[in-house]
């Protein structure tokens, strides 16, 4: 009898010397050894929240799509509209089956008209990239270029005078999904004002032997003003509470961006994409589920893949967790559509008790914009 196979050993950022010594917990995280909290969840959810936080996400895969046909080919591969972007400009859009349904959420940034690069999910980078390579077509040509990027997210009320510091030139005037080229700590990065937290903030793509260097000195800069490293732990009650979706949870390939409640990305009127006619058929006939948020009226926590029965059929809970900033048990959940109302009471099954819960307005938190 042959040997039984080793386990495929997890993947490491080149940050991840950096977390050991900050006394990170690591865990797996699709595949990757990554760090899921340092001080604590709580505390690192309140420095975002009010101060700053660091993360590390260089676990993120990133594709280039480049060619006199690269604009082209991202309008038929994606239903958000490339077209209205402008050189430094990104925006939030995804990767579509024939069903319409999510093969991947995603970011598209424009370098120029032939030089674009998404940001995907790091579990689904071999396959987008697969199932971009094999529909480009055309004059454009995909390319995987992961490990040429490390990725820092600093986010945070404190996080444009924190890298201003670093930077030596003020980023605060880069409108909300815009980026631009400058040096950190003397290191090249492509800073975008952007994140996955509720929060202002910026994410810095640098070449992987800046990223210790430039991760030590926002914390040292930063240190005074209360910033923290932060793992994912955090970035998960944050993006929650800004009813950010999360692939895998939210999302995935049984879901459309109409029953996901992100049908602002999609553009039907840009012409064909991948997925148009499915999502027409679909907008034609009406969902007949959404995403919707919740909070908990019994005790109790509703996690993902909790059943929901609600008034008007079965439901099930997609994201849950414990609110920090809010201080009680919220979450996501599809329910059909006539049960999506604000105010609208449901059953969730925790652990074998039945616990109410009752949909929310969302975003659970937003943050208050600066007075001009």
């Amino acid at each position: 009898m042959s040997a039984p196979a080793e386990a495929a050993a997890l993947k490491r950022t080149p940050l991840f010397s950096l977390h050991r010594e900050l006394g990170a917990k690591l865990i797996d995280f699709g595949g990757w050894e990554m760090p899921v909290q340092y001080s604590g969840i709580l505390e690192e959810h309140r420095a975002v929240r009010e101060r700053a936080g660091l993360f590390d996400v260089s676990h993120m895969g990133e594709l280039e799509v480049r060619g006199p046909g690269a604009a082209a080919a991202l309008q038929r591969l994606t239903p958000n509209d490339v077209s209205r972007l402008s050189d430094g400009r990104c925006h939030y859009s995804a990767f579509l089956t024939d069903q319409g349904t999510f093969v991947d959420d995603l970011l598209v940034y424009r370098r120029s008209g032939e030089d674009f690069l998404l940001v995907v999910n790091a579990s689904n980078r071999p396959k987008d990239f697969a199932w971009a390579r094999s529909r480009i077509g055309g004059t454009a040509e995909v390319t995987d270029v992961s490990d040429a990027w490390a990725l820092l997210a600093l986010q945070g009320p404190l996080a444009g005078s924190i890298l201003a510091r670093a930077a030596g030139e003020d980023p605060t005037d880069l409108a909300y999904y815009a980026f631009r080229t400058m040096k950190v700590e003397g290191f090249p990065a492509l800073v975008s004002r952007t994140g996955y937290t509720g929060e202002d903030g910026f994410e810095l793509y640098l070449a992987p032997e800046a990223a210790e260097p430039v991760m030590r000195a926002l914390l040292d800069l930063g240190r005074s003003e209360g910033l923290l490293p932060c793992g994912l732990g955090a970035r998960d009650t944050l993006r929650l509470e800004a009813k950010m979706a999360l692939y895998g949870n939210d999302i995935d390939d049984t879901v459309t961006p109409w029953e996901a409640d992100l049908g602002w990305i999609v553009k039907m009127e840009k012409g064909d994409f991948i997925g148009r006619d499915a999502l027409a058929e679909q907008k034609a006939a009406g969902v007949s589920r959404k995403l919707a948020g919740f909070e908990m009226v019994d005790r109790g926590i509703a996690r993902h893949g909790y059943p929901a029965a609600a008034p008007h059929g079965a439901g099930i809970v997609t994201s849950g967790t414990h609110s920090p900033t809010l201080k009680k048990p919220i979450g996501l959940a599809l329910l059909p559509v006539a049960d999506t109302a604000v105010g609208t009471e449901f059953e969730t099954d925790i652990r074998g008790r039945a616990a109410r819960a009752r949909v929310a307005p969302t975003p659970f938190y937003k943050r208050k914009k600066e007075a001009p």
